[in-house]
């Protein structure tokens, strides 16, 4: 399985790591080294810039969420980076949960499921 995250969609939202049965996501900040480390195609890694759309869609929303912080705090915020994509399971939680929409599996197949915000 190859999973990974659009980093210029991610709101930091740390759904996905919350609700993967078998830790495939971790949250980074922003600034990390290793923000890159899953296998995002290269328009896809972090570069410093958040998608004008998403942003537009989540910078107001008050949800308890720190969307788009550069930190990770327990909670949310920083970005969300597929470490270990060979454990997925295909439960497709995170497709579910994703308020971003970016999240890419890939099955053995090569079947590609996108997440779709609820």
């Amino acid at each position: 399985m190859k999973v990974w995250v659009d980093k210029t969609k991610c709101t930091g939202c740390a759904h996905c790591h919350d609700v993967c049965p078998v830790a495939v996501f971790e949250m980074k900040d922003r600034t990390a080294n290793d923000v890159n480390s899953d296998v995002a195609p290269p328009e896809q890694q972090w570069n410093g810039k958040i998608n004008p759309e998403v942003y537009a869609k989540w910078k107001d929303v008050q949800d308890g969420h720190r969307h788009f912080a550069d930190k990770y705090e327990n909670g949310s915020g920083g970005l969300s980076v597929a470490v270990n994509g060979e454990a997925c399971i295909l439960c497709q939680a995170c497709l579910i949960e994703c308020e971003g929409e970016c999240i890419t599996i890939v099955d053995d197949t090569g079947s590609e499921y996108h997440s779709i915000y609820k």
